[in-house]
């Protein structure tokens, strides 16, 4: 009976998708002048709310077919605004969640309101310095005793998305290099330095899924921000995680300096094990870059030798006179090199499934 009652609910459901994407067949005229013209559904244009003269955004898809959008929609998607009411008890840390959702899925004016006009320091300080350190393109355009206005500046013209990914991954890997040499000499400003620089990853990285999110919206955008198809926003994202997550590594690094000196063999162990990582990395970068499948394929092929590395340099840390911490901290840097390794990796599995088609 409930198998009977989930089919009819699906059959209803089926009809329902039918009724509201009804398809149709247009038979291509001709002009005068000879110009091809195809007429537009009337129950469409109607709700539409469409009229004689109104203009309509063509944009060919990656697959050859055209989208057909009103130039109203296009303006709306600009000057998406919303209102985010925050009260006067609410958790600073949450009102910053909330508020990066809303960069993410597109919105260009965020209108922060205080209830009862009130606000605590805490809340409007970490306002600020979020929007300050992680919101690309963003900017505080007015604020007052009861609301704050931010502005999204930056559209996805100006700064395509493998541009903003090249960036991104150039300060990933600085991150990853840096912190291996802060380690390696006992750095603690150096160290610090990778840190600070996790802040300007985690801007590009919110920039790019931003436009990801609005281009899966707004179909008719992929080919602006750089990209082919629907497919490679997907690919792209999960590109962009992998990236965040070499960084935070590099941040993880940074943290496990050695209160003892460490013998050169074991440091020269280790800086083998930063370099095989470095080179995977940006192998499947520069695979993504080219849409090289090949490439890809031979960042794959080489995934053992990272272990063995590891194996390696764990036998030579066997063999010195550590600390206990010390011994803990090795360790934990070798542990961050081989996931920076399957990070590169998982980018190569990236770009052999967004171009199996075309290397077939």
């Amino acid at each position: 009976m409930i198998c009977d009652a989930l089919v009819r609910r699906i059959a209803n459901l089926t009809s329902e998708m039918n009724d509201q994407t009804p398809s149709d067949t247009r038979r291509i005229q001709t002009t005068g002048r000879g110009s091809y013209i195809v007429s537009l559904p009337k129950r469409w244009v109607s709700e539409m709310r469409l009229s004689k003269g109104d203009r309509l955004v063509v944009t060919r898809q990656s697959d050859g077919s055209l989208s057909l959008v009103p130039r109203e929609f296009e303006k709306r998607r600009e000057t998406r605004e919303i209102e985010l009411q925050v009260r006067h008890d609410t958790d600073h840390q949450s009102i910053v969640r909330r508020l990066v959702s809303l960069y993410l899925v597109g919105y260009s004016s965020i209108r922060i309101t205080f209830e009862k006009a009130q606000s605590s320091p805490i809340q409007r300080d970490a306002l600020r310095e979020f929007v300050r350190k992680k919101l690309m393109g963003t900017e505080i355009i007015t604020e007052s005793s009861n609301e704050m206005l931010l502005q999204v500046l930056l559209s996805y013209p100006q700064l395509a998305t493998e541009n903003a990914l090249k960036r991104m991954a150039a300060m990933a890997e600085w991150m990853h290099k840096e912190a291996v040499q802060a380690f390696r000499e006992r750095d603690e400003k150096l160290a610090e330095e990778v840190v600070k620089m996790d802040d300007e990853v985690d801007r590009f990285g919110f920039y790019i899924v931003r436009q990801l999110k609005t281009a899966l919206r707004y179909p008719q955008i992929i080919q602006n921000i750089g990209l082919k198809s629907a497919v490679d926003c997907l690919g792209y994202r999960l590109v962009v995680k992998s990236v965040e997550r070499i960084a935070d590594h590099g941040v993880l690094i940074s943290k496990y300096l050695a209160k003892g000196s460490i013998n050169k063999a074991l440091i020269d162990r280790i800086q083998k094990m930063s370099d095989l990582a470095s080179l995977t990395f940006e192998a499947a970068l520069n695979s993504l870059y080219s849409r090289n499948y090949q490439m890809a394929d031979m960042v794959l092929s080489k995934t053992g030798k990272i272990d063995s590395l590891e194996v390696e340099t764990v036998n030579e840390i066997s063999k010195s006179r550590l600390s206990s911490e010390d011994v803990s901290n090795v360790r934990l840097v070798l542990e961050s090199l081989k996931r920076i390794a399957e990070y590169g990796n998982d980018i190569a599995e990236v770009v052999m499934n967004l171009t199996a088609v075309e290397t077939s």
